[in-house]
């Protein structure tokens, strides 16, 4: 089949390359977000996806939205029979939506109808879920409500980040595109509709949403350390400073500390919590770089006031 990709970051390349390479489909053109500034010096630079598309030769769409007339225009001309879409990040009108003959069919890491939206990894990590995995569904109008036509499950590792655990999910879930665009090709595919028990929203996790609160149990708190690694970035302060954090280590057994409070021993920088205390791994104070806790603690030259807030 003639496909449109649309995708933008790092996390949709393995779909790609496996499309790209795949001896059934031919991906005539991307979709993705114009250029951006990034990196330090803010310089701007292309997504991960119109990168390899440029290494491959492949024609780039970067629209400001997907219902520019420009855009429709080109798609039009392009004819896709599918558009398979993963983690593109722009809205698609309906005026898009009705473009490709068999429509656009989306790869979601979740198992829908569980946490439709932006952040469905770092939900499923800040809510304790066991297991999550990826659907591909038929895009639709509502937010990810459309028919469902395969499934992939992955458990949750108790030291699962959101990178670690969207990183397998973007290989396992570009086998799940590939095949579904293979079994959808054969007529051998029905999407079935989502049951209407059981939907969960994610929208997106800012920086303010990041912010560890020490007063809450040291579950919470260490699931969202781990959700919000490493986007958009888990942080406290210290001294009227930010202090950007890595995952933590639960520590049940260590002495009671008050919520914030620190305590400090040849090995492990310990923070009170609400139940029991954490202990810290990596942290980087604001204008430095990454350190270990340990390095840290001794940087700064703790007192008996200091707290975490």
């Amino acid at each position: 089949m003639r496909l449109v990709f649309a995708g933008t970051p790092e996390i949709a390349l393995p779909a790609l390359r496996e499309l790209i390479d795949s001896p059934r489909h031919e991906v005539v053109a991307v979709v993705t977000r114009p250029d951006a500034k990034s990196g330090r010096g803010h310089k701007v630079h292309p997504s991960p996806v119109a990168e390899l598309a440029d290494e491959r030769g492949i024609e780039i769409l970067r629209p400001a939205k997907a219902g520019d007339p420009q855009f429709l225009e080109r798609l039009r001309e392009l004819a896709p029979d599918i558009c398979p879409v993963v983690a593109y990040g722009n809205l698609l009108p309906q005026s898009a939506l009705d473009v490709p003959r068999l429509g656009w069919l989306n790869l979601h890491f979740s198992l829908l109808p569980a946490w439709r939206g932006a952040a469905p990894v770092q939900h499923a990590i800040l809510h304790g879920d066991e297991i999550t995995g990826a659907a591909t569904f038929q895009i639709v109008r509502e937010l990810d409500a459309g028919p469902v036509f395969g499934v992939v499950t992955e458990p949750i590792r108790p030291d699962d980040t959101s990178g670690t655990l969207l990183e397998r999910l973007s290989f396992s879930g570009a086998g799940l595109l590939a095949a579904t665009l293979d079994g959808i090709e054969d007529g051998e595919l029905t999407a079935l509709a989502q049951p209407l028990d059981g939907v969960s929203l994610a929208p997106k996790i800012n920086v303010e949403d990041a912010r560890v609160d020490w007063s809450a149990p040291a579950m919470r708190v260490d699931r969202l350390i781990r959700a919000c690694t490493p986007n958009p970035g888990p942080w406290t302060t210290f001294r009227d400073q930010r202090v950007k954090l890595g995952p933590v280590r639960l520590a049940p057994d260590s002495p009671n500390l008050a919520p914030g409070e620190i305590a400090v021993s040849k090995n492990t920088v310990l923070i009170g919590t609400a139940t029991h205390a954490v202990s810290l791994g990596e942290v980087q104070p604001q204008g430095k770089r990454l350190m270990s806790a340990g390095e840290w603690a001794r940087g700064v030259r703790l007192t008996t006031e200091d707290r975490l807030v």
